[in-house]
């Protein structure tokens, strides 16, 4: 499995992105539980706040992972990142080193 961490938005719009192979860790059914216990389908809504952080965090099977997960897929405001979120994004950000990408445009709507 691999996880996807990136944080864009901020004053200044600089996204950075994290990645982790989870097979790969010592600890690899720690982070299954930990992504197994994620409300990937229960996002709360909120509202925009110019200026302030979004995460989009993205979770891959790898092809022949063991236990195999669903891909999965989330963008929260920095505010909703709290609980399992938390845990798993400041998991991702300790694990490996920050990779910075120029701004994106906004979505068109």
């Amino acid at each position: 499995m691999d996880v996807f961490v990136a944080r864009s938005g901020g004053i200044a719009g600089i996204r950075l992105t994290w990645h982790v192979r989870v097979d790969d860790q010592p600890d690899a059914d720690d982070w299954f539980v930990l992504i197994e216990e994620i409300p990937w389908n229960d996002v709360p809504a909120a509202p925009p706040e110019p200026d302030r952080f979004t995460w989009d965090i993205r979770c891959e099977p790898a092809e022949q992972g063991v236990p195999p997960l669903k891909a999965a897929e989330a963008t929260l405001a920095e505010r909703q990142l709290t609980g399992p979120w938390r845990e798993l994004v400041d998991r991702v950000r300790e694990t490996s080193e920050p990779q910075r990408e120029a701004p994106r445009a906004p979505r068109a709507r």
